[in-house]
């Protein structure tokens, strides 16, 4: 049985759902953490694949691979990894981040390190936006506390909407990663392409469950999930990937630049 990792963010539960209901015949054992635990347990073996951030795999890229057809992705707004400053950002002297996606952390220095002073204090803390802005200047929240989050005095940049923005590029956010020595055939990626299908055709299901597990707004979490959010793995995704990846290594954020491989040949399908 394959040990598979998804994270535990609203935007995963249609493709996690979709799996639990397919049931023990898929011989996929579903574990839950965060998406960056995830990464660390994959690195360390503990699972065979996982949804990781996409940093971690382009960190990796060497000895991972990638699950074909299925990643978390943006196109533009995304409402869930968002850059809220009480002062213009030139001035800021501290800065709360969110670690559980590093992802989101290397976006933000990408997009708005040469705008901030050299001298800024990065602060990892605990997902609390009310006191991460309390206690500092700025903070980067991800994830379902920054859904629909506001608050009077601040101004907010959407990560996701910025990179669109400069880039024109579809961002993936987190993919499905294998490590090396596991074999991956036609059944398990047909497994997750029927799941990815059945979550997104069950989407109203996902959000009537979240609404009353989260007690969000039921039309805010549809509209997250169904017009924000995209789980392909596609051209536009891999062109999106592949941009980031070459913005990381200029930046240094990443060793080297490797060609994504993936863990099956969908040709041979």
């Amino acid at each position: 049985m394959l040990k598979f990792g998804i994270h535990d963010f609203i935007n995963a539960q249609p493709l996690r759902d979709a799996l639990k209901t397919m049931g023990d015949w898929t011989k996929v054992d579903i574990h839950t953490e965060t998406p960056a635990h995830l990464a660390d347990q994959l690195n360390q073996g503990e699972l065979d694949l996982a949804m990781i951030p996409a940093i971690e795999y382009l960190k990796h890229a060497d000895r991972l691979r990638l699950l074909p057809g299925v990643s978390v992705a943006s196109r533009g707004q995304v409402s869930t990894v968002l850059l809220v400053s009480k002062y213009p950002l030139e001035t800021i002297e501290s800065l709360a981040i969110d670690n559980r996606s590093r992802t989101s952390v290397t976006l933000l220095k990408l997009l708005f390190k040469n705008e901030m002073s050299p001298e800024l204090n990065w602060v990892e803390c605990d997902p609390n936006p009310e006191k991460m802005l309390e206690e500092h200047d700025a903070a980067l929240i991800i994830g379902d506390p920054a859904l629909g989050f506001k608050k009077e005095g601040t101004t907010i940049y959407d990560l996701s909407e910025e990179w669109y923005q400069r880039t024109g590029k579809t961002f993936v956010h987190a993919v499905i990663a294998v490590r090396e020595g596991v074999e991956i055939d036609e059944r398990i990626v047909e497994i997750f392409r029927v799941a990815k299908q059945e979550g997104l055709m069950k989407i109203a299901s996902t959000v009537r469950n979240q609404a009353r597990l989260t007690g969000f707004p039921e039309p805010l979490l549809l509209d997250y999930l169904q017009n924000k959010i995209r789980y392909n793995l596609g051209g536009e995704e891999l062109d999106g990937l592949s941009h980031f990846q070459s913005l990381c290594k200029s930046a240094g954020l990443i060793e080297k630049k490797t060609p994504f491989e993936f863990a099956f040949d969908e040709g041979t399908i």
